[in-house]
């Protein structure tokens, strides 16, 4: 018997096919007719239902916003306001009026953007109901003029990161000065500035990273101290916003987040102040529940090199090439029993390079894989979050399909 590290009840070979939600991928890739994502809608709400318990652990109350530009899926949007697990944070006026068209009212919503305009800020004036959290000192005295006698939150940068495998591509904070919040030489302007303009400040919002797990849990911690900083310079704080970022394993030496241990740092740094505690993940909710499905076109060698060409690139699934994120390609179909299929005699060192004109078009480089022929399908996991959502035209190559799988329905 073979030990996928990936592998779980709703995600596994059956006959030697590749199942997700009780669905025959390969089978529900070609009635696709091309590229195409699959999303487990039963996969979301564990993922929701898990974060809701570890939240509901540190005795606060809480909120979670499902940060929708991980995944802004329609059927799974509504899918999530269905389940009254989360609400949406937004990020720009496009993603705050879909989101309503989905389900979601106003009240259920945050919204977190930078350089935002003045376009912005009028569409979110006639929207009372929406919680808004301030990037800048532009953003505040302009709030002010268009809102004033409104309750805000500030976002904040500490200066300090974390992201998956201490990827500095994947920090929105740390050494480097970033272009996110309000620093802590800046805030107390900004607490003026903010009274200035009859706003009430009733808390603080911070997102320091993307993808971070255990490794990184002992930086978060001290993220979380620092921020307590801001929180003290509030008169009255109501609630306190950690942002998104946590992340999901993405080779087989990652271990899930111990959430546990995450809690444990929520409830040490802030129950004693009386806040609510509201989170905005994205990938951990949609990442794992997701594939992209994809077509073998090319099975060649070049000198040492075996290639697996398909019919979609980083137009589709942009992480592995811009962001460095390992990929981890499945074959959908197996030509002979699992453990046949994955001995390790049997395996072929491969490439698995897109179908975009561009050299960095790979989303994985000599990876051990099963012999696979043109026509096969493959299956890229973790797709669930920031692929469809990040796509492109690059090439003029049609997007793919999205498709929400839930009990006996592809939807």
């Amino acid at each position: 018997m073979v030990d996928f590290w990936w592998a779980r009840p709703d995600l596994r070979y059956v006959s030697n096919r590749l199942l997700l939600g009780g669905h025959d991928l390969a089978a529900a890739a070609a009635a696709a007719g091309g590229p195409a994502f699959f999303y487990s809608g039963e996969r979301v709400l564990d993922n929701l239902r898990r974060l809701k318990r570890a939240l509901d652990a540190t005795g606060m109350d809480s909120s979670i916003r499902y940060a929708m530009k991980a995944n802004r899926f329609a059927p799974l949007l509504t899918w999530m306001k269905m389940s009254g697990l989360c609400g949406i944070d937004a990020c720009s006026p496009a993603e705050v009026r879909h989101a309503v068209q989905c389900g979601f009212d106003t009240a259920e919503i945050s919204y977190t953007a930078t350089s935002v305009s003045d376009a912005d800020l009028a569409v979110l004036a006639r929207q009372p109901g929406i919680w808004i959290n301030a990037d800048s000192l532009s953003m505040i005295r302009r709030l002010g003029r268009l809102m004033p006698g409104r309750s805000i939150g500030i976002r904040v940068n500490p200066a300090m990161g974390v992201g998956y495998g201490d990827n500095d591509l994947l920090c929105y904070s740390g050494d480097r000065t970033s272009k996110f919040g309000i620093y802590r030489e800046q805030f107390t302007e900004a607490l003026e500035l903010a009274r200035q303009a009859g706003l009430t400040v009733d808390g603080i919002h911070f997102h320091v990273g993307c993808g971070y797990l255990n490794a990184q849990l002992d930086a978060w911690g001290s993220v979380l101290r620092e921020c307590r900083w801001f929180l003290d310079q509030l008169d009255r704080p109501r609630l306190v916003n950690l942002g998104g970022g946590l992340g999901v394993p993405h080779v087989a030496t990652d271990r899930p987040l111990d959430l546990d241990a995450w809690s444990a740092l929520i409830r040490q740094n802030f129950s004693g102040y009386g806040v609510s505690v509201w989170v905005e993940p994205g990938d951990y909710i949609v990442k794992d529940a997701g594939v992209l499905m994809l077509q073998v076109t090319l099975a060649e060698e070049k000198r040492n090199t075996l290639f697996y060409g398909v019919d979609g690139g980083f137009n589709l699934a942009i992480e592995p090439a811009f962001y460095n994120l390992p990929c981890e390609p499945v074959p959908a179909v197996l030509n002979t029993d699992v453990a046949e299929a994955w001995a390790p005699s049997a395996l072929k060192q491969a490439t698995i390079a897109g179908n975009i004109n561009e050299a960095l078009d790979l989303f994985a480089q000599n990876r051990p894989l099963p012999v696979m022929r043109e026509g096969d399908y493959l299956a890229l996991l973790n797709a669930g979050g920031y692929a469809a959502a990040m796509a492109s035209n690059h090439c003029m190559r049609s997007p793919a399909t999205e498709h929400l799988l839930l009990q006996g329905v592809v939807a």
